[in-house]
């Protein structure tokens, strides 16, 4: 993936040009005072791995009786 270095002025200046240049797979390194403070890359897709697994975990926690003691109310929970 290429990368672009632009200062915080600049891209603040240029943010919808920023934001098209990460649209077409350009990470933008943004710097303040000549230090990096920032990387805009292009977003990801959630890995199908990722989302299998989420579905698996909350159909385990879905069969599990919870454990312990709850002695309290959702009302006293949120005071």
């Amino acid at each position: 993936m290429k990368t672009v270095t632009v200062t915080a002025a600049e891209a603040n200046r240029q943010f919808s040009a920023v934001l098209r240049e990460v649209a077409a797979g350009t990470a933008v390194l943004v710097t303040s005072r000549g230090k990096p403070v920032a990387t805009i890359a292009p977003a990801r897709e959630p890995a199908a791995g990722v989302s299998a697994a989420r579905r698996r975990l909350l159909e385990h926690l879905r069969g599990v009786r919870a454990a312990g003691k709850r002695g309290w109310s959702r009302d006293e929970l949120y005071r």
